[in-house]
């Protein structure tokens, strides 16, 4: 069997959307991997993400093209979870969430809290945008 219907089928065994570069190296070597991941991007069967990311598609039923499997900010919190990077909603979300405000927050924007975060995240024109909290953490240890 080829590694790229090897690669094929194990992402269509797994249960999430996204899809790291790791969780595939036991299946062949980097160069072997590189060649066929950028063909499957080519051939929209996946979506880069950010480097060693990648996310399924499937096929829309309105245009009849491939379009990510799921929405950005699900990906981008699936992400998160995969590299076990703890994030909160940035300040202009939590304070529209608290009613504070009624300016919808147009941006995907997370607060890592002290962490400092350089990871580009992004699908199409879209990018999630880091902001740190130094006080994050102090306001969740309080009940």
């Amino acid at each position: 069997m080829k590694l790229e219907d090897r690669v094929i089928r194990s992402i269509a065994h797994r249960k999430g959307v996204v899809i790291l570069r790791s969780e595939l190296a036991a299946l062949g070597s980097a160069a072997q991997l590189s060649r066929v991941l950028s063909n499957l991007v080519r051939t929209k069967k996946l979506v880069r993400v950010g480097v060693g990311i990648y996310a399924k598609t499937r096929l829309n039923k309105f245009t009849r093209g491939r379009a990510p499997a799921a929405t950005f900010e699900e990906i981008a919190a699936e992400v998160f979870r995969k590299l076990k990077i703890d994030v909160a909603h940035g300040k202009l979300a939590r304070e529209y969430n608290a009613g504070k405000t009624t300016q919808v927050p147009m941006l995907a924007v997370v607060d890592t809290g002290r962490r400092r975060i350089t990871r580009r995240i992004s699908l199409g024109s879209r990018f999630i945008t880091y902001e740190r909290s130094r006080t994050r953490q102090r306001e969740e240890r309080q009940p």
